[in-house]
This record gives C-alpha cells, structure tokens and sequence, in this order.
C-alpha cells in the first residue's frame, strides 16, 4: 500500500464505522419504541372514562384496571399467556373472560394480525372453531402515528376493528362489536421495569377448578354416614 492510499483506506474505513453506528443507533430507537406506557380510554355515546392504565416491554403487557383494583394483569403474546395477579394474596391465576382487554391489547404483526389476537382469544376460552380474518380498510394518522386499520372478523362472532401503530406493532384503537371505542391516550415511549412483567417466584398459582374439586371431596365426607355404634353388652 502506498502512503498516499492510506488517507484514503481510512476515510473509507471512517465512512463505513460512521455507518454502523447510525444503523446502532436506529436500532436503538426501535427497540426503545417497544417500551411505553399509556391510559386506556373507553368512550360510547359521546362519554368517556379511563378504564387502566397499559404498559407493555419486549412483547409483554400489564395491565392495570379500576374494574379489579386488588391486582394487576400480565399477558405474553408469545407463549401465549394471559395471568391476573393478586399481590396481597400472593397468587395468580388464568385471566381468561374476566376481562376482554387481555385478549385485545396485544402485540401484533400489522400485516397480519389475527394470529396472535386468535391465539388470546383461545387461551380466554373464547376464539372458536376456524381462522379469524383479518381485511384491511385502510391506513391513518391518529395523533402523528402512522396505524393499519383492520376489520378482524372472528368465528366467535365477535367482530372488532383496530388501528394497529406500525412502530409498536401495537393497537392504538380498538372498536368492538357492542359500539365501545378503547384508545391508547397519553402515550410515553420509556423504558419499563422488567420485573414488573413477571410472576414473582414465590407467589402460587390459584385454580378455582382445583377448589371446586376439593369441594366436593369435602361434601362428600360430611355427607357420608358415620360408622355404627357397637351393641351394647
């Protein structure tokens, strides 16, 4: 090589690390969007009220609803599952029907979205027989966020649209069939504590089937005739 390649080769070389150090950063920002927190708002008939409040960290959501205020939900898209946990009592349990949002407000493919919201409805007990389908009607701005805006038609019969954010790959919106629009409101793009997706180790996991069975074990053994008393002599 000579000396006068060699300002060149390391202009080159400044180029190419000036380059991958942009593409770190972008990346960097990508993943940073996945971590946000915001206020669910439910509105019909022209009245609105905020229901919870979501945060949601590398595919995981939590959500926190006035309806259930001794505890908190916890929903993973990939496994799927969909837990409602009870710090006081130090337990946790399925969620499934006890609240829609879990099976609603779920990381989502925009292109393809009704996999995963599916596969929520079937850990809820609640998808049916058959593959939803999902049609696109459009895209839209919803306060400067590009979104995907779907019809997700269910076997259930319980149809929905949505207007997916496609950065988060997240819903902003969401219209079910009974007429209540949930929105994503107050949106904060911030890192979210990782601990608090997940089941503490130590609490135990409540199964009302289990209760009810020993129940009836219970019923059972009081019910049962007590041994006969020997004769008298």
């Amino acid at each position: 090589m000579t000396r006068d390649a060699i300002p060149v080769c390391l202009a080159q070389m400044a180029s190419r690390l000036f380059a991958l150090a942009c593409l770190v950063a972008m990346s960097a920002v990508t993943v940073q969007a996945q971590e946000f927190s915001a206020d669910i708002v439910a509105r019909r008939d022209g009245a609105s009220v905020s229901v919870g409040r979501l945060s949601a960290r590398d595919g995981k959501v939590r959500i926190e609803t006035a309806e259930h205020p001794d505890g908190f939900f916890l929903m993973d898209a990939a496994k799927p599952s969909a837990y409602f946990v009870r710090p006081a009592a130090r337990v946790f349990m399925d969620a499934k029907q006890s609240n829609r949002l879990t099976r609603l407000f779920v990381p989502v493919d925009p292109d393809a979205p009704c996999p995963q919201w599916q596969a929520m409805a079937r850990v809820a007990g609640v998808s049916g027989e058959g593959d939803w389908r999902c049609e696109r009607t459009g895209e839209e701005t919803i306060d400067g966020r590009n979104t995907v805006a779907v019809k997700v038609l269910s076997v259930s019969g319980h149809d929905y649209s949505a207007w997916i954010d496609r950065l988060r790959k997240f819903p902003l919106r969401i219209e079910t069939d009974d007429g209540v629009l949930f929105t994503l409101e107050a949106i904060r793009d911030q890192p979210q504590p990782a601990a608090a997706f997940e089941l503490p180790q130590d609490f135990g996991k409540f199964s009302p089937e289990a209760l009810i069975e020993r129940i009836k074990q219970s019923d059972v053994l009081l019910s049962a005739p007590a041994d006969a008393a020997p004769p008298r002599p």
